[in-house]
């Protein structure tokens, strides 16, 4: 399965509403190399670099969470909260 980089984005910010409550930035880029989605997350000055594996990127389309990224934005609202 091929994914689209909006798609992602859109689904992604559907699955993480805490996304768009906080008015997070969210820029995604394929990166070859590591055959995963990198995921920049930023308001402000703060600012979070993850990534999703191929595989996990899929899923989340098809409607499966990922666990991992959702503890990401988690921490990352958390800390700018605390910070702000």
């Amino acid at each position: 399965m091929s994914v689209d980089r909006n798609k992602l984005a859109l689904k992604l910010k559907e699955m993480y509403p805490e996304i768009v409550q906080h008015g997070l930035d969210l820029a995604l880029c394929f990166d070859d190399k590591k055959d995963a989605w990198v995921v920049e997350l930023s308001k402000g000055l703060h600012k979070l670099t993850t990534h999703i594996e191929r595989k996990d990127a899929e899923a989340c389309l098809e409607g499966v969470q990922c666990i991992y990224f959702g503890v990401q934005v988690g921490q990352f609202v958390k800390n700018f909260e605390a910070s702000g």
